[in-house]
């Protein structure tokens, strides 16, 4: 459940540390408001992480859902065998994987 408080600023710097512990649950954040407009959102150190990963992701793989359906596809038909291994692609650049276990 998305737990959202709103406050005035100047409410907001009273309680720093009670909304600091609080926002230390999941899915719950404060906005933080100016003149009765939202200014700032307060979370948790954690939860930022998590959301810059996800922009992050998306950002990279922008048709992640795709890709995954797409491979989903290959395992269950097989295509997959077809493709490159990691050893494959080191030997194309001149690495050569040893046995850890020699």
């Amino acid at each position: 459940m998305e737990v959202k408080t709103t406050l005035p600023i100047s409410e907001g710097r009273k309680k720093i540390f009670k909304i600091a512990e609080e926002v230390q649950k999941p899915s719950t954040y404060y906005t933080l408001t100016e003149k009765g407009k939202p200014k700032v959102v307060v979370m948790s150190a954690e939860e930022f992480e998590s959301w810059q990963e996800t922009i992050e992701i998306k950002r990279e793989f922008p048709d992640l859902k795709k890709d995954i359906k797409k491979i989903d596809k290959a395992v269950e038909t097989g295509d997959y065998k077809k493709w490159a291994t990691l050893d494959d692609i080191m030997a194309k650049y001149g690495y050569i994987a040893t046995n850890k276990n020699d």
